[in-house]
C-alpha cells in the first residue's frame, strides 16, 4: 500500500499526487492566462518539434501495440481471468459496450463524423486520381484513425491496469505498470511522479473535450435558432452539464454512468439508423461493404505511410495528431475500462475493447462520412466550404440535407450533451482513483471536486482563448506516454507469463490433492 495514504472520513487521497497535481493545473492555468502570446508559441514549437521529429516512432509505436494487443489475445494468456478465476463480470455485455463507446470516443464522433471524411476529401492526403477514388481513401484514413489502432491502445492500457489492479492487487494507476522492474518502489517518490504526470493529461485532456462538446453544442444552438453564443453562455451550458454530471456521481457508477451509457447507445443508435433511413441506403449499403474492404486492403500501407517522399505535413496535422491524442488519452480511457471489465478473460477483454468499438465507430463514420460524400459527389459544394469555414457547424450544416433537419439537429445537441455528461462523470471518477491511491472508497465529495475542476479549466479556457493551446499541450504529452506504453507491453508480458505458470501449477495440483485441500488453498491465496 501507498505509504503516504491519507485515509479518513474527511479525506481518502494520497496527498503528493493530490496537492502537486492540483498545483501544477493551477500553475499551468494561470501562466496560460498571464502570458497568452508566450504560451502559444512555445506550445506550437513544441508540437511542430514532436510532430515533425517524433512522427516515424508514434507510427512504430502505435503499430506495435495493436500486434501486441492481437498476440495477447491469441495466445495461452488469452484464457487468464481478470480477478481471479473464480471472479464473474459486474456489468452485462450491452451495459460494457455502452460504457466502453461513450467514454472512447462519444464527443469525438459526432465532432469528426461529417468533418473528418469531407476535410480529407478536399484537402487528399494523398494523389488519388479521380474524385471516386479520392472519397475512397478519405474513407480509408477516417478509418485509420478511428479503428483498430485507437482501439488497441486502450485495449492494452485498460488490460494492463486492470491485470495488475485485480490480480496482484496494486493500486490501478499507472504506477503499477512498473512493478515488475521496480517492485515495492512503485509506492515511493517514482511511482508519485508517474501518477501525477497521468492526472495532467487527463485533467488536461477532459477540458478540452468539455471545450469542443460545449463549441459544437454552441455552434449548433446558433445555427438552428440564429442565438449569439457568448462566452457566458457557453459557461453556463457546463455548468449545467457538469451539474448533471454531479447528480451521476452521487447515483455511482452502477446507477449512473451505467445508466447514462445505455440512453447514449439507445439515443446514438436511433440516430445512425435515421441518417441510414432518411439518406442514400442503397448507397450507404454498397459503399460500408467496399469501404471496409478497403480499409483491410489497405492496412498495411496506411498505417506505415509516413509521409517521406511528399512531406505534404497532412500526416502531421491529422495520423500523427490522432496518435498522440488517443496515447495521452489512454491514462482515462484505460483506467476507467479496466474498473468496469473486472470477470472477463484477457482474450474476451481485448477482442471486445478491439472489434466491437471498432465496427461500431466505422459504421457510425461510414454513415456520416458516407452521405456526406455522396451530397459532394452529386454536386453539393455547400458541405465543403461549411467544412472548410467552420468544422463545429459541419454536422448541422449536412442535416440540412435531410427531411425533419430541426428534428434530426435537436437529437445531435441532446447527445453531444449525454456524452458530455458521461466523459465529465467517468472521468472524475478516473482522476479521483488515481489521486486517492486506488484504495477504498474516497468521499463522493472527491469525485464531485474533480468533476466541478474540469468544468472550471474549460471555463476559464473558452473565455481566454486558450483551448487550442491546451489542446496542443495535451498532444505534446503523448510522447513521453508512447515510451511508457510499449514498457507497459514488456511488463504486462512479463506478468501474464507469471499468472500462466501460477495457473498451471493450480491445475495440475487439483490433479494431484484431494478437492477440500485445493479449494482451502485457493481460498487462502484469495
Amino acid at each position: 500500500m501507498i505509504k503516504k495514504l491519507t485515509a479518513s472520513k474527511k479525506l481518502v487521497v494520497n496527498p503528493t499526487v493530490f496537492f502537486v497535481s492540483l498545483l501544477l493545473i493551477v500553475s499551468l492555468i494561470a501562466a496560460a492566462l498571464i502570458f497568452p502570446e508566450r504560451m502559444d508559441r512555445w506550445l506550437a514549437a513544441a508540437q511542430t518539434a514532436v510532430t515533425s521529429n517524433f512522427g516515424w516512432f508514434f507510427i512504430v509505436a502505435v503499430n506495435a501495440i495493436l500486434i501486441f494487443a492481437l498476440y495477447v489475445a491469441f495466445s495461452k494468456f488469452g484464457k487468464i481471468k481478470l480477478g481471479g478465476e473464480n471472479s464473474e463480470p459486474e456489468f452485462s455485455n450491452l451495459s460494457w459496450f455502452a460504457m466502453l463507446f461513450s467514454t472512447g470516443m462519444g464527443i469525438g464522433i459526432m465532432f469528426f463524423s461529417v468533418a473528418e471524411p469531407v476535410s480529407h476529401f478536399a484537402t487528399p492526403p494523398r494523389p488519388a486520381g479521380d474524385a471516386f477514388a479520392t472519397a475512397e481513401q478519405a474513407m480509408d484514413f477516417t478509418g485509420l484513425h478511428w479503428g483498430l489502432h485507437a482501439w488497441g491502445i486502450y485495449a492494452i492500457v485498460g488490460l494492463a491496469l486492470a491485470f495488475f489492479g485485480f490480480n496482484r492487487k496494486l493500486p490501478m494507476t499507472f504506477r503499477s505498470l512498473f512493478y515488475p522492474f521496480w517492485g515495492e518502489k512503485i509506492h515511493g517518490k517514482r511511482g508519485d511522479v508517474i501518477d501525477i504526470f497521468s492526472v495532467l493529461a487527463t485533467v488536461f485532456g477532459l477540458a478540452t473535450s468539455l471545450g469542443l462538446g460545449v463549441i459544437q453544442i454552441s455552434a449548433g444552438l446558433e445555427y438552428l435558432y440564429g442565438w449569439e453564443i457568448s462566452p457566458l453562455f457557453q459557461t453556463l451550458i457546463i455548468l449545467f452539464v457538469i451539474s448533471v454530471a454531479t447528480v451521476s456521481v452521487f447515483a455511482g457508477l452502477d446507477k449512473g454512468v451505467k445508466v447514462l451509457s445505455n440512453v447514449n447507445v439507445y439515443i446514438a443508435t436511433f440516430f445512425m439508423l435515421m441518417i441510414f433511413v432518411l439518406g442514400p441506403t442503397l448507397f450507404l449499403l454498397k459503399s460500408y461493404v467496399q469501404n471496409t474492404g478497403s480499409y483491410l486492403a489497405n492496412f498495411i500501407d496506411i498505417s506505415t505511410w509516413n509521409d517521406s517522399y511528399a512531406a505534404s505535413g497532412w500526416q502531421n496535422a491529422w495520423t500523427i495528431f490522432y496518435w498522440a491524442w488517443w496515447i495521452a488519452w489512454s491514462p482515462f480511457v484505460g483506467t476507467f475500462i479496466a474498473r468496469i471489465s473486472k470477470g472477463r478473460t484477457v482474450k474476451e477483454f481485448i477482442l471486445g475493447v478491439l472489434i466491437v468499438p471498432s465496427l461500431i465507430t466505422l459504421l457510425w463514420m461510414n454513415i456520416f462520412g458516407g452521405s456526406a460524400l455522396d451530397l459532394i459527389l452529386n454536386g453539393n459544394d455547400t458541405l465543403v466550404a461549411a467544412v472548410q469555414d467552420d468544422l463545429s457547424t459541419s454536422l448541422f450544416v449536412f442535416l440540412d440535407n435531410f427531411p425533419l433537419s430541426q428534428f434530426l439537429s435537436v437529437v445531435a445537441i441532446a447527445l453531444v450533451f449525454f456524452f458530455f455528461i458521461t466523459s465529465s462523470d467517468s472521468g472524475s471518477l478516473v482522476i479521483d482513483n488515481i489521486t486517492s491511491g486506488s484504495f477504498g472508497e474516497s468521499p463522493v465529495w472527491q469525485r464531485v471536486f474533480w468533476s466541478f475542476t474540469q468544468g472550471m479549466i474549460a471555463i476559464v479556457l473558452l473565455w481566454s482563448g486558450g483551448l487550442d493551446a491546451l489542446q496542443t499541450a495535451v498532444i505534446i504529452t503523448g510522447l513521453p506516454f508512447a515510451v511508457i506504453l510499449l514498457v507497459l507491453c514488456y511488463s504486462l508480458h512479463r506478468g501474464l507469463k507469471e499468472e500462466w505458470k501460477r495457473m498451471s501449477k493450480r491445475s495440475v495440483g487439483r490433479k494431484e490433492k484431494p478437492y477440500r485441500q485445493v479449494i482451502a488453498e485457493i481460498l487462502n491465496e484469495e
